[in-house]
């Protein structure tokens, strides 16, 4: 077999290897998301728990650089403290090493076994949570598969001098084959998978076992390097996660390269032979760092706040800045970011909703330009969190994922159109002003009457998307009726001052039924919020339509 052959195998096996992990990651996210992030959330109290969530997470999912992820989203979001953070980060290394102690094991029969079964279970299964269990199993065969075949692709080169004068240059110089594996790492997004490579390459005596140390430090060097670049725009509290973790594992790999040549003499005298030892020292390295760290997790964090600042000059820039990109493959994720951005455009909708009030009473109109500005703001929420969603829902997904999917898409362009009826009221307000106009203090007041309950229920429809609670949605459809109500009083009460020939109710009259009309749709679109929670609990009727006698 020649040298060009045997690379293309060790290729595709490392190539499969990596599909095999992103299979098992798929499928324990998609499956398991929620439960993953209730671990998470419940086990934040201290910071042992922190740690043991941090390893239970990174064995289901395989990977710390996911847990780096999520956990940098939540500290993010505040849902966890920075010291958490760097606790479950800690835990989430050890996790990592578990995996590749228990992928390294002789599975001779196991492969085959996880990989029928998978297969079995993912085409015949009626939950998405079983598909997914399915997915998992599939890619965990062909995880070992993949190193079964990267051990045989390897055993010719060996054999070959160019690549034992590559290796022996770079045993002579191990910055630089740190450096060179911690790229490894960054571009496959895996430590683990690398670490598993290195492992082979040394167990089949391609790589010296002292080289083999110096890789193992870079892969955990790299495998620091993708959450970051992640969390570049992810806040200063996400930066502030993925940065500690990056710390700690510098100051580890620069402790222990010294030593290297001590620990291999020293396992060579204990009899580990070096089909293990990289796999253990993997291992050891992360428990050290973890016994070092772990009891001074309060000194790094307060140290990353010192240290770690927003830039200066604070962004300015409205819009969106929590759909990340990064969170669509994990749906229990990605729709939290978006429901959180929901959260930021409703506020701009309140922002100007209330404005309204004040812009009914302005003579000028500088305050009702100030309020315009936020609809750009609002519209660009809408595009970017429609998108968002929607690449999402080409996710599988549960249905509770589906069902919230669908409220997010449905809360966002009531919003949105909400915006669009408001800047109608300041429309109304700009005509008034310029055909120097003023309502009726009775007519006034009950705008303000009728805007004021309009406001105060866009708060509680806020509750009822943030909630699901259907208790609340009730309550919010009740007053939809009741707002009805004063809206059709309210107008009475308008046509009654015609009729008395008011003179400020007769040159008002079109706007301020426009105003008690426009008020009135605004308050339909919050109350939308409240039909698919009712609809979920089995609240609603079908149809409000009686049945025609043929």
């Amino acid at each position: 077999m020649g040298a060009t052959e045997t690379l293309i195998q060790i290729i595709g096996s490392v190539t499969l290897l990596l599909w095999g992990l992103r299979m098992v990651q798929t499928g324990i996210n998609r499956g398991f998301g929620t439960e993953l992030r209730q671990i998470v959330q419940a086990n934040t109290g201290n910071r042992l728990r922190a740690f043991a969530a941090g390893v239970v997470v990174t064995m289901l999912v395989q990977s710390s650089t996911a847990t780096a992820l999520i956990t940098s989203t939540f500290a993010r979001h505040g849902l966890v403290t920075l010291v958490a953070a760097i606790a479950i980060i800690l835990g989430a290394d050890v996790g990592t090493t578990l995996v590749a102690q228990l992928l390294s094991l002789d599975l001779s029969l196991v492969p085959f076994i996880l990989t029928f079964l998978g297969f079995v279970m993912h085409r015949t299964a009626k939950t998405l949570r079983y598909r997914q269990l399915g997915r998992v199993f599939i890619g965990l065969g062909l995880m070992l598969f993949a190193l079964r075949f990267i051990l045989l692709s390897a055993e010719p080169l060996r054999q070959s001098v160019v690549l034992q004068d590559i290796l022996v240059s770079l045993e002579s110089e191990p910055i630089l084959a740190v450096l060179l594996v911690a790229v490894l790492a960054w571009v496959t997004h895996s430590s683990l998978a690398t670490v598993l490579l290195v492992s082979s390459l040394v167990s089949s005596g391609v790589v010296p076992l002292i080289l083999g140390i110096y890789l193992v430090l870079g892969a955990n060097l790299g495998g620091t390097i993708a959450p970051i670049i992640a969390t570049l725009k992810s806040g200063i509290t996400a930066r502030r996660v993925t940065l500690g973790n990056a710390a700690i594992k510098t100051i580890g790999v620069i402790v222990l390269m010294p030593f290297a040549g001590l620990i291999e003499q020293s396992a060579r005298q204990m009899g580990i032979g070096a089909e293990r030892l990289v796999i253990d020292f993997h291992m050891a390295f992360n428990i050290l760092l973890a016994l070092f760290f772990l009891p001074i997790v309060g000194i790094i964090g307060a140290q990353l706040e010192r240290f770690v600042q927003e830039p200066e000059t604070p962004e300015t820039e409205e819009g969106p800045r929590y759909l990340d990109e990064a969170l669509i493959e994990t749906p229990v994720l990605s729709l939290n970011a978006a429901s959180r951005e929901v959260l930021n455009m409703a506020t701009h909708v309140e922002t100007m909703l209330r404005g309204v009030s004040t812009a009914m009473e302005s003579t000028e109109k500088a305050p009702i330009v100030q309020l315009r500005s936020h609809e750009d703001v609002i519209d660009q929420y809408y595009e970017e969190i429609k998108f968002y969603v929607t690449q999402i829902t080409k996710q599988e997904m549960s249905n509770s994922e589906t069902a919230r999917a669908a409220e997010i898409l449905l809360f966002t362009t009531n919003l949105e159109h909400i915006g669009d009826i408001v800047e109608n009221l300041l429309t109304i307000s700009e005509k008034r002003i310029s055909d120097n106009l003023v309502f009726s203090e009775q007519g006034q007041a009950e705008i303000e009457e009728l805007h004021a309950r309009v406001v105060a229920n866009l708060n509680l429809a806020t509750g009822v998307f943030m909630s699901g609670e259907a208790s609340v949605a009730r309550m919010l459809l009740e007053e939809k009726t009741s707002v009805n109500k004063l809206q059709s009083g309210l107008t009475q009460s308008h046509m009654e001052r015609l009729r008395d020939e008011t003179p400020e109710t007769m040159a008002t009259s079109a706007l301020h039924l426009d105003t008690l009309r426009d008020l009135r749709r605004v308050h339909s679109h919050i109350t939308a919020v409240a039909y698919p929670v009712l609809e979920q609990a089995g609240e609603l009727r079908k149809t409000r339509l009686k049945k025609v006698k043929n």
